[in-house]
């Protein structure tokens, strides 16, 4: 059955209308954004098999290459194109927020920002959040890349790209592919390391979040591991 020939209080756009964006699951969100299925389709069940092709997680479907969103059948590319777009400017979004207003004091949209770019990458990628006096964002820096377990951080390089982006304080991050949040004893040993080095030039370490799956990150501050 088409969307259109359900009652009007139960198609995705009445509802958003009339209730708002946060009373709509994400297939219905979706939905909005496809505007029309296939056949035999409507654009929920379209979007609830878009959904289920990328483990019922945005975070997943929100990485997924070009050619993964499009080989979903009933996507094509040119939906996929619209759906990569729809991401980024989330993304960028965020991105915007956090250079115009303190980051560290809104430490909600830092992990929101992190769960979108780091949630669903299959290797471990450490990265610099470079701030300045005020705690506006200066630079995202995806410094290191590694494996499935781990990756190689280089305290020295860390404090040159510090220097290289004038940079007053940092806010650390790196993911957990496997899952799980939990700081390792190397995470910590790290952590204390890079802290130590960036005190020599001046640079404060704000927080280090560990990034694991749809939880919310893991703050190193908050966890009084700083």
């Amino acid at each position: 059955m088409a969307i259109t020939d359900w009652p009007e209080g139960e198609r995705p756009r009445e509802r958003l209308l009339a209730h708002g964006p946060e009373a709509l699951s994400d297939a219905e969100l979706l939905a909005i954004y496809l505007r029309v299925g296939v056949r035999g389709k409507s654009a929920v069940d379209l979007a609830r098999e878009l959904l289920q092709r990328f483990d019922g997680q945005l975070g997943t479907l929100a990485e997924a290459s070009l050619e993964e969103l499009a080989s979903v059948s009933g996507i094509g590319m040119a939906k996929a194109a619209q759906l990569k777009a729809s991401f980024e400017l989330a993304r960028r979004a965020l991105t915007q927020e956090m250079a115009t207003r303190n980051s560290f004091t809104s430490p909600g949209k830092v992990r929101d920002w992190l769960r979108l770019k780091l949630a669903s990458r299959g290797n471990e990628v450490f990265m610099a959040l470079w701030l300045d006096a005020q705690n506006r964002l200066l630079k995202a820096d995806e410094l290191f890349s590694g494996t499935l377990t781990q990756t190689s951080v280089y305290p020295r390089e860390v404090v040159k790209a510090a220097l290289a982006n004038n940079a007053a304080a940092v806010i650390l991050a790196h993911n957990h592919p496997s899952g799980i949040a939990e700081p390792s004893r190397a995470d910590e040993m790290l952590t204390r390391s890079l802290k130590e080095a960036l005190a020599l030039v001046d640079v404060k370490v704000l927080d280090h979040f560990i990034v694991a799956g749809n939880t919310p990150p893991l703050s190193f501050a908050e966890r009084g591991l700083l």
